[in-house]
């Protein structure tokens, strides 16, 4: 008879796991890792939809032409063009502390 045959071997883990860490946190741990293999799932199979949606959002544009947006011309009422970069409003200069006017 072998010693060393799959069923002796369980036998001598599961011994090995309870003298190592206890009858009361084996359950706990069990638990843990059932958590952690179900949000390991959850996490692959998001990840495969991510790349689903990724592939058809893929063939979605590069069926549809891309359009160069020309910069936009707004006509104030002087007669003069200027590009809407143009007429946006410019940041404010930085206030200068009380003591350094000069």
């Amino acid at each position: 008879m072998e010693f060393f045959s799959p069923g002796h071997l369980i036998v001598i883990a599961i011994v090995a796991l309870v003298l190592f860490f206890g009858w009361k946190q084996l359950p706990d741990m069990a638990r843990s890792l059932g958590r952690s293999m179900r949000i390991f799932r959850t996490e692959i199979k998001g990840m495969s939809e991510d790349d689903k949606k990724r592939a058809e959002h893929a063939e979605r544009t590069a069926e549809q032409p891309k359009a160069i947006e020309a910069p936009r011309v707004v006509e104030p009422e002087g007669g003069l063009a200027h590009t809407v970069a143009e007429t946006a409003p410019r940041p404010r200069p930085r206030p200068t502390p009380q003591g350094s006017q000069g």
